[in-house]
């Protein structure tokens, strides 16, 4: 544990506490009355009741639209249900810039549904709340899908044979079963969605902010530091409350459940009901994942000639983006890639001990390290970034002018999912067999490589491609400590879109699709070599 606590308190607890600090602290003096000034602030208010609002609301939208796909994907067995689970997974580890880039293309000025129907969506709740839903369909396919697979189904079947109809049978058997699966879903998509930042930024415009949108305005904007540290510090509690809860709801579902191999089943869908619901969830999978991409690819060959690459010609030059880069655009996949790569290896270190540790231990200790490990995913983002910057400017940690900033931060956001996909395999791996091992003489360190390294090789491969994707899309504190001669795919696309201009716009689109392509790929790759299909995403 000593490695992944030191990682964590140097990259993560220190910037976090200290930007808190130094905004309640005025001259060695606390301004804990600032507190209660912020809290009764009207347009705080309203920052808090949409935040709170829109999540709630995304997180009912997306259940509503997911568990038909979690059905389907759990009992159902059709041709291409392999890749169709891939495709529906794509956008979850898109960076939220792309996603926001997506939907700006679909519902924007200019975007399908205007040049069809004159209709613009853009600015609207309405545009928020498809992004999200965008973003998060696969966690609850996933989450919800991966137990409903290995739930026996003669637990149902027997339930009818005693006289119970269809419905019946599944609200008493089934759905009791489902509920933990179905609440820890829920709160992760709320999670994901109250913290929501590059989505509500580009599709919001300014009449909708998150808390992490306001904190991102008050820090780089206004400057208003006491502001965004009040601000920071709400957030920081209200997703503690959160983990907490998800972490009691895993712990119920792992306990409270039998389950069987989820390969046994699936079945081909019978009759005109089940056709008709696999064609339902096809068609939303269609409009809801498929459209906006297709539509993204499109609008990055739509140039002002007509469809050509013009656009992408443009990326090679750095005067092709009208000044704002030192660099031409397109080096940032380099970076990008780069970056993602240094990060990836920091985060299967840090996230490899972690698991390690929390497989081999237990009590509260150990499940307070391990909700540790989840805080970087709700913990405001601009606020690790512009901690970054104030704390690790002084020896023995002057680190602003160095290329390891980046994958640091990074890492702080592919750790939680290294550990959550290595830590299923490392628990289920025989302890006898290290035993028999260190029987055998060898020791910790040898039975760990030729015991459990063997086991669990193909997850700590799965676990590098998620913290891969994720690092390579991470935004919110990349935004504040990437240098502007090398900037990353993410805030390269920021950056254009928050310019006028058709070359800016194009460009970003441009560039958009590139990430989109190369997060693709990576998924791909890691649903080939990927072997379990437990509940844990």
């Amino acid at each position: 544990m000593a490695v992944p606590l030191a990682f964590f308190g140097v990259f993560f607890a220190y910037p976090v506490t200290a930007i808190v600090l130094r905004g309640l602290k005025d001259g060695g003096r606390w301004r804990f009355g600032r507190v209660g000034e912020v809290l009764t602030d009207p347009a705080i208010g309203h920052v808090l009741w949409f935040t709170t609002w829109q999540a709630a609301a995304s997180t009912a939208l997306t259940l509503a639209l997911a568990l038909p796909g979690a059905y389907v994907f759990a009992r159902f067995d059709f041709p291409g249900k392999r890749l169709l689970r891939a495709v529906v997974t794509v956008p979850f580890v898109l960076p939220t810039v792309v996603v926001g880039s997506a939907f700006l293309a679909l519902l924007g000025r200019g975007g399908l549904l205007d040049e069809m129907w004159g209709v613009r969506l853009d600015t609207t709740v309405w545009a928020i709340l498809l992004a999200h839903v965008f973003f998060n369909y696969a966690v609850v396919v996933r989450t919800v899908g991966g137990l409903w697979a290995q739930l026996d189904p003669r637990q149902e079947e027997a339930a009818r044979v005693l006289g119970a109809g269809r419905f019946a049978a599944w609200r008493r058997v089934t759905l009791p079963a489902l509920a933990p699966a179905v609440a820890a879903a829920s709160l992760m998509v709320f999670l994901f969605t109250f913290t929501s930042f590059g989505a509500v930024q580009i599709l919001g415009g300014p009449r909708y902010a998150t808390l992490e949108v306001e904190i991102y305005q008050q820090t780089a904007q206004l400057l208003d530091l006491p502001t965004a540290a009040v601000l920071t510090l709400l957030q920081f509690v209200a997703v503690a409350v959160l983990l907490g809860v998800h972490a009691r709801t895993v712990r119920r579902r792992e306990s409270a459940l039998r389950l069987v191999d989820a390969a046994h089943t699936a079945r081909r869908p019978r009759g005109p009901a089940q056709w008709a619901l696999l064609g339902g969830v096809l068609t939303v999978i269609a409009l809801l994942v498929l459209v906006p991409l297709v539509v993204l690819v499109l609008r990055s060959f739509d140039g002002p000639d007509g469809y050509g690459l013009a656009f992408y010609r443009a990326l090679a030059s750095a005067g092709g983006s009208g000044g704002t880069f030192t660099v031409a655009p397109l080096e940032a996949l380099g970076n990008s890639l780069a970056y993602a790569l240094a990060a990836t290896g920091i985060a299967l270190v840090v996230g490899g001990l972690a698991a390690a540790a929390l497989t081999r231990r237990a009590g509260r200790l150990v499940r307070g390290f391990d909700a540790l490990l989840m805080l970087p995913l709700g913990t405001s983002a601009v606020t690790v970034g512009f901690g970054f910057l104030i704390t690790l400017d002084e020896p023995p940690l002057d680190l602003r002018t160095s290329w390891i900033l980046v994958p640091l931060a990074q890492a702080l956001v592919g750790v939680p999912f290294v550990v959550r996909t290595v830590l299923p395999v490392l628990r289920a791996v025989d302890a006898r067999l290290r035993e028999a091992a260190a029987v055998l003489g060898a020791s910790p360190l040898r039975a760990w490589r030729e015991v459990d390294l063997p086991l669990v090789g193909r997850a700590l491969a799965v676990a590098a491609g998620f913290a891969f994707a994720v690092s390579l899309g991470e935004f919110g504190a990349t935004v504040f400590i990437a240098r502007p001669d090398s900037p990353t795919l993410p805030v390269a696309v920021s950056r254009l879109l928050g310019r006028a201009g058709e070359l800016n716009y194009g460009q970003a689109m441009a560039l958009s699709t590139i990430l989109m392509l190369v997060c693709a790929t990576a998924l791909l790759v890691l649903e080939r070599i990927r072997t379990d299909r437990s509940g844990e995403f």
